[in-house]
């Protein structure tokens, strides 16, 4: 976010915390870019601010954790003491959210294989109207193809993210036998060491697809861990995932930390998945 956009975001989520009732005598960020994470205290809480034109993903994000905690999944749940449910405060959305304080060192590729197809069992018992995994694809491929969306794409470049994001799409969403509700980014980032276990967390990118689509964000050896998983599917989910973060860094407001650096690197990134999985 911008300074003064960040300053009200977290004056609203402090505000918001303490007429619920809790302590809030300082408010720490710890993420920034078009959403903020505080760490609110004394009274631990992740505060979720939002600008409200991102309140419907807010509300479907308080949605989708409130009905894994009925199926025992790992992941970050609701700070019990207030109502789970999304606060508008000053133009902003907020949710509020048990804050875990990270422990230990990087999750293994066996443990982060087995937490995700947790994570998966869980998702197969909750039911839930999610997007289809082709619909963040085909919103990716609209910033490609209009130029005013982002006018410093070269024409090479814009032709290779198009090409990929058009036809992997088609090609991993012909059989949709496997199809389930998938947590959509389960990469590192998302994935918190806690005193409860490894759990997941930024639950607003759930969609439907192959369980694929998930491990392809994984560390690679995660993949060989993971019973029955398709291995050329997941390098195919691969490539497109990294054209999909490719079109998301050359949007004219990306507001990414480092935007130029990730700009270049996300293509080299989908032109090697692409070399791996044969379609280079």
């Amino acid at each position: 976010m911008e300074p003064l956009e960040l300053r009200r975001a977290v004056a609203a989520g402090r505000a918001t915390a303490s007429k619920l009732g809790l302590q809030v005598d300082d408010a720490i960020v710890i993420h920034d870019s078009d959403r903020v994470a505080l760490r609110l205290v004394p009274c631990d809480v992740l505060a979720r601010v939002a600008p409200s034109g991102h309140l419907a993903g807010s509300e479907f994000e308080v949605e989708v954790a409130h009905r894994l905690a009925n199926v025992d999944a790992p992941v970050a749940e609701l700070d019990p003491r207030v109502e789970p449910r999304v606060y508008v405060r000053d133009a902003f959305a907020i949710s509020l959210w048990t804050y875990y304080e990270p422990v230990g060192s990087e999750i293994a590729p066996t443990d982060y294989a087995n937490v995700l197809m947790r994570h998966h069992a869980a998702l197969r018992q909750i039911d839930l109207d999610a997007p289809y995994f082709t619909d963040r694809v085909a919103a990716a491929l609209r910033e490609v193809n209009d130029r005013e969306r982002s006018p410093e794409l070269p024409d090479s470049d814009r032709e290779l993210l198009s090409n990929t994001l058009g036809g992997l799409s088609a090609t991993i969403s012909s059989d949709e036998t496997g199809d389930q509700l998938l947590h959509g980014e389960p990469h590192p980032g998302n994935l918190l060491n806690t005193r409860r276990g490894p759990l997941f967390v930024d639950l607003a990118t759930c969609c439907r697809g192959p369980i694929e689509f998930d491990l392809a964000h994984a560390p690679e050896e995660v993949g060989e861990h993971y019973a029955g998983a398709d291995h050329r599917l997941i390098q195919q989910c691969r490539a497109l995932n990294w054209a999909m973060f490719s079109a998301w860094r050359w949007r004219r407001d990306d507001q990414m930390p480092d935007r130029s650096h990730w700009r270049v690197e996300g293509l080299n990134r989908v032109r090697a998945a692409l070399d791996r999985c044969a379609l280079g």
